[in-house]
């Protein structure tokens, strides 16, 4: 087989190197350093800084913590996941309308949190059933930002179709004025904007199938060379579910794995195929 992108370079993440810990009630795997998990070689890769892949058990969860100049978004894989604002108590759920401030985040559903001068929240699971979700962090291109949250819903069957744009950089970019970042209408319509020059992209690939990624999120990044894309492929299918990327022998990934694509610029086409016997969610993060 042909090496497509033969100067694109590409380094495979293996699951069993990710971090790792179990608390019982939260089982994560870090691709990055991480609470007690610290690894120089894998601090950030562009502007992605966290990639969690976690399962918590159920009627537990994050309790209400504080976050401040990154941007974080979960992307849920299966089960349930309730975010509550820190001024909203439990039992007054009725009277809550905005997503902002409460949400039971199920399959399909996206959160996105703008850190910036500082915000609180809790993410707990309230279900009978574990939760299982990405938690991502981006670096922003400035500190000390208006927090905000946006919450969307991503269709399952686009995702069947091919790779779907779901978070992508505010259009007015680093000088967004007051009124621009109130606004909040990002590069791509019908994604999510974050403070960031990142594209997030996913797609459920079927078995014996292939998608394509075009780097730079088809022109929604705004540096155009040297992009950073990382592709993760969740363990959801018992270990059953496999991908090719680029064509690359050397960069086959099993369920857990991901793989860092550097040296490649926008309007290069990442190709993934779906070679296992299940198939394939993946996540892509493609950032400057």
């Amino acid at each position: 087989m042909a090496k497509a992108l033969s100067h694109a370079k590409i380094v495979p993440r293996r699951s069993a190197d990710r971090g790792h810990a179990n608390h019982g009630w939260l089982n994560s795997y870090h691709t990055f350093s991480f609470a007690n998990y610290y690894d120089p070689k894998f601090e950030s890769f562009g502007n992605l800084r966290v990639l969690n892949e976690d399962r918590v058990a159920p009627q537990t969860g994050f309790p209400t913590h504080p976050h401040r100049d990154a941007e974080i978004f979960s992307y849920i894989l299966t089960g349930e996941l309730t975010h509550r604002d820190s001024m909203v108590k439990k039992g007054q759920e009725s009277s809550i309308v905005r997503k902002d401030d409460f949400y039971r985040m199920k399959r399909g559903d996206v959160q996105f949190t703008t850190g910036g001068t500082g915000i609180a929240h809790s993410e707990q699971n309230e279900s009978q059933d574990w939760v299982h979700f990405l938690q991502i962090w981006a670096i922003p291109w400035a500190k000390s930002l208006t927090p905000r949250y946006h919450t969307l819903t991503f269709s399952e069957a686009r995702k069947r179709d091919g790779f779907i744009t779901i978070l992508s950089p505010l259009k007015a970019g680093p000088r967004a004025s007051p009124e621009e970042e109130k606004a909040a209408i990002p590069a791509v319509d019908g994604t999510i904007p974050i403070h960031a020059d990142l594209v997030m992209g996913a797609g459920v690939i079927p078995v014996d199938k292939r998608f394509k990624w075009t780097v730079g999120g088809s022109d929604a990044g705004i540096s155009k060379l040297g992009r950073h894309v990382y592709l993760h492929l969740p363990m959801m299918k018992s270990g059953n579910a496999k991908i090719r990327v680029a064509g690359r022998e050397d960069a086959v990934l099993s369920e857990g794995d991901g793989v860092f694509v550097s040296s490649v610029n926008s309007s290069d086409v990442l190709s993934v195929e779906s070679i296992g016997e299940a198939e394939a969610e993946v996540v892509v993060l493609d950032s400057a």
